[in-house]
């Protein structure tokens, strides 16, 4: 093999599912092992064995605590991996929350690959093998390792890597790995023997964030892997966004309906909760009751307030200042499923946040079979809705809708506002590469659907000069 190699084993023709090896002669490196979701063979496909022996690993890199970013890490375990896990202190703790949560599904659901975002249901009748146990996800952590950012680490002699604050949730960095060629014994060095830089990217904030700091820049790569959620959208202005958020509370609780927010835990909670926060305090929407219904987003929440250090320095000043972000007058937290069920009987109108972002699985189904018939109500889904999930098919206003076998009429009002979304657009991603343009010589454009994944490619190689591509599933790419 070449010096140095690259195989794109997930997050290519897809959003979810990460999964990049990276290997020199000396080194198997890994970034991220999330689940595959949203696919009709999501669940086989998250099943097999990885086409990679875990065992031969050495290391594994964690961008950040999304299920599609660390959902497979506790098989990878239980196939073999053995090396150790480096990720930010935040990023440990969070997916500590995450993968305990999956187990609990397991436990209770009896199916595989349960998630945050998206899950199915099980056969009747059958108990299918789990995707791990608990024991697996506890060896995990005993080799889970935690750096800072814009700290230089020295891995082997190999390789080096630096952190850089991603901006996308709470803890997520981007991996710059400067690779230094040991293996000089066939060939004099030279001048031109330096050292190569690969960042991956993860998934890149969109800045400026509510919350978070923005997304640092990233300005000597050599090669650049680089996520395409939205590569072929920008999203609405902030204050359009900010002004349609504060309309569509107003005309829902002035029809006197319920407003729907399904919400990933981890990011979009808090950001919701924040800027509720500031609409009632400077009494811009009315106080009406507000129901967190995620027992996971709340103990995502107390994790933010404890890493109040990662928000951007507004907020820290309004910190500083007294101000509970995460909390309002009217603001309920559901904690038992019996507690999710009373929430009908609180009179409208009132705003309902739950869970899964993408309305597969969680407790937000239950409020969307009985609000979506209701003229008056609102389902607001503020962020991507991936392919396959009952958050795609609201997404597309159909006039009924499948959920759990039952036949749903939807008479509500669907609204979407991608402005809130934790990734970058187009525009921006493109000023991301712009920003390293000068020493690239390639970017691999992935975790996007084909289409978007392509689009941003062609626009790279059109505006920039650049050599980008969109890899495929399974290939190998040299570096060098």
């Amino acid at each position: 093999m070449s010096n140095l190699q690259i195989t794109f084993w997930g997050g290519v023709g897809t959003v979810t599912g990460a999964n990049f090896l990276l290997e020199s002669p000396n080194s198997k490196i890994l970034i991220d092992c999330g689940l595959l979701q949203g696919a009709a063979d999501s669940e086989e496909e998250n099943k097999k064995p990885f086409p990679y022996d875990p065992k031969i690993v050495n290391y594994l890199f964690v961008t950040h605590a999304h299920t599609d970013h660390i959902g497979r890490i506790p098989k990878l375990v239980r196939e073999g991996f053995r090396g150790t896990i480096y990720s930010t202190t935040e990023t440990r703790e969070l997916s500590e929350l995450m993968i305990a949560d999956a187990l609990k599904i397991m436990n209770q659901l009896d199916f595989q690959t349960p998630s945050e975002h998206v899950t199915s249901s099980p056969t009747p009748g059958v108990k299918p093998a789990p995707l791990y146990e608990q024991k697996d996800a506890d060896m995990a952590f005993s080799l889970w390792k935690t750096i800072s950012y814009d700290t230089k680490t020295q891995i082997n002699e190999e390789f080096s890597v630096n952190l850089k604050d991603a901006g996308h949730i709470l803890g997520a960095a981007m991996y710059e790995f400067t690779y230094a060629d040991r293996t000089r014994n066939e060939r004099r060095q030279t001048q031109t023997d330096k050292p190569i830089k690969i960042v991956f990217s993860g998934d890149s904030g969109n800045s400026p964030s509510p919350l978070l700091k923005d997304t640092e820049p990233i300005t000597d790569a050599d090669y650049l892997i680089i996520d395409s959620v939205y590569g072929d959208r920008v999203h609405e202005p902030k204050e359009e966004r900010d002004e349609r958020f504060k309309q569509i509370i107003l005309d829902t609780i002035e029809k006197g309906g319920a407003l729907v927010v399904p919400a990933f835990s981890i990011e979009r909670t808090q950001v919701i909760l924040y800027e509720l926060n500031n609409l009632i305090e400077k009494s811009k929407i009315p106080s009406v009751p507000v129901f967190l219904d995620s027992p996971l987003a709340e103990k995502v929440t107390e994790v933010y307030a404890r890493f109040s250090k990662d928000f951007n320095f507004t907020v820290q000043d309004e910190i500083k200042s007294g101000d509970n972000i995460f909390n309002f007058p009217k603001l309920s937290i559901t904690h038992s499923s019996r507690g999710s069920m009373d929430i009908v009987n609180t009179p409208n109108p009132k705003i309902i946040i739950a869970g899964s972002g993408m309305s597969s699985g969680g407790r937000v189904v239950g409020h969307e079979i009985k609000y979506l018939p209701d003229p008056k109500s609102t389902i607001l889904l503020m962020g991507y809705q991936a392919l396959g999930t009952l958050g795609r098919m609201i997404q597309d206003k159909p006039a009924q809708a499948d959920i759990n076998r039952r036949i749903v009429p939807v008479r509500a009002r669907i609204e979407m506002i991608s402005g809130y979304s934790s990734h970058k657009d187009s525009d921006a991603l493109v000023k991301m590469v712009a920003d390293t343009e000068k020493t690239v010589r390639k970017v691999f454009v992935v975790m996007g659907e084909p289409k978007s994944s392509m689009f941003l490619a062609q626009r790279l190689r059109d505006e920039l000069g650049v050599q980008a591509i969109y890899p495929e599933r399974g290939k190998t790419y040299e570096l060098q």
